[in-house]
């Protein structure tokens, strides 16, 4: 029995010296073998990949590692699926559903007539921006010291993968990210409508875009590879092209409160509009749905939303919703290296650059932008009534994407 005991045993630690053999090698030499590298993958340049590169054809890293894992431990005994599929009944036309977009519209024009950017140049200063205040001690906020292993896996909940092109996407509520989320569908062929993955992202309902189960996100890696989800987010952060879009942190205020609390929305106004109107406007008694509060007048005003912002009651009884919280805290910028910055101010240009880099140009185009997107120059007439202290607390509370984006100091908001 002793005998059979120690081999038993030494049948087990030998088991485990090779996986971890493997997930090293992996680490440092077998990636290479799969040539996961975009055009933006270090430390090769742009453009440095040859011509007609099938992505498709490459193996699935995820179903290897599982399969590796699965064979070798009894709690990864189910091989994991590839990013779930929603099968999605319907017509191919575009399916305009949610009132936001039935109000806005979208801008089809070309934009011809703007100046072309020199993007790799503008790349390279916001990189370069971003890096060295990361980098800067003298210039701190909530989170900029912590490591990548120290992020709850809760708080990566943005960051969406796509691994048949290495794409790695965080997604910034009010920067396009509802079309950014269509082409990367597009992309991982994550959803089907009647068993065809979607080819248009307009085609694609946006209540199906926003749905989590569509996505493949890091937060989801836990529940996939368990004690090796870490691991394997590293590999992928060192091997995929990794890409957000950001926005001048007030308008990105202005936009969150002009969709969110100045349509009918019965979720934020059940969540947020009614606790804002007991707490900065003395109300009681208000009606349970958002159509009778409309009815009778009572909204939420720029005004109640900035107070909510600023109370410290919020953040002690919940993290701040995704549509307000600030970017450093949805995509962790100074622990993820990411390839490529976007901008809403530059959307058109700088989405038609970054298609073409992942060379996916042929495959789709960048939706259409709203035809009338909150402007920078709305700021004034918004923050107009708000008081000084108040703006000058709201920028301390923004600083950080300000200034990591390149954004500069709004001072004519913050001085009399």
């Amino acid at each position: 029995m002793t005998k059979a005991r120690l081999l038993r045993l030494s049948v087990v630690l030998v088991s485990i010296f090779m996986i971890l053999l493997i997930i090293v090698y992996w680490d440092n030499v077998g990636t290479a073998h799969f040539y996961l590298h975009t055009s933006f993958s270090r430390p090769r340049s742009p453009g440095a990949i040859a011509a007609g590169e099938d992505w498709e054809a490459l193996p699935d890293v995820d179903e290897f590692l599982a399969k590796l894992l699965s064979s070798s431990l009894k709690q990864n005994s189910s091989t994991p699926r590839k990013t779930e599929q929603l099968l999605v009944q319907g017509s191919n036309k575009p399916v305009l559903s949610n009132l936001e977009e039935n109000v806005r519209g979208y801008d089809w024009s070309t934009h011809k007539d703007r100046n072309s950017l020199d993007q790799e140049k503008l790349q390279v200063e916001r990189q370069r921006t971003l890096r060295e205040f990361c980098a800067n001690s003298s210039f701190t906020f909530p989170t900029k010291e912590r490591s990548f292993d120290d992020i709850p896996n809760y708080e990566l909940n943005h960051l969406i993968v796509d691994d048949r092109h290495g794409v790695i996407y965080c997604y910034v509520p009010k920067v396009a990210c509802t079309n950014w989320k269509r082409v990367m569908i597009v992309l991982s062929e994550s959803l089907l409508d009647q068993g065809v993955p979607y080819r248009n992202p307009l085609d694609i309902p946006r209540e199906h875009v926003h749905n989590s189960s569509t996505h493949l996100t890091f937060n989801k890696f836990w529940r996939r590879y368990g004690k090796f989800s870490r691991h394997l987010m590293k590999i992928k952060l060192k091997k995929y092209t990794k890409f957000l879009f950001v926005r001048d942190p007030f308008v990105r205020l202005i936009s969150a409160f002009r969709s969110k609390f100045e349509l009918e929305n019965e979720e934020f106004y059940r969540r947020f509009a009614i606790p804002m109107l007991k707490l900065y406007s003395n109300h009681t008694n208000l009606p349970t749905s958002v159509s009778e509060a409309f009815g009778a007048g009572l909204k939420v005003s720029f005004s109640d939303f900035i107070q909510y912002l600023l109370d410290p009651r919020t953040e002690k009884m919940a993290p701040f919703n995704e549509h307000w919280r600030q970017v450093y805290r949805l995509c962790h910028p100074c622990q993820i290296d990411y390839d490529f910055i976007g901008k809403l101010e530059t959307l058109d240009e700088d989405a038609a650059y970054l298609l073409q880099l992942l060379k996916v140009d042929r495959l789709l185009r960048f939706p259409p932008s709203y035809r009338n997107r909150t402007a920078s120059s709305w700021e004034d007439n918004w923050f107009a009534k708000i008081p000084l202290a108040w703006r000058q607390q709201l920028y301390k509370l923004y600083e950080a994407d300000f200034v990591l984006f390149g954004y500069p100091k709004p001072e004519n908001l913050l001085k009399d």
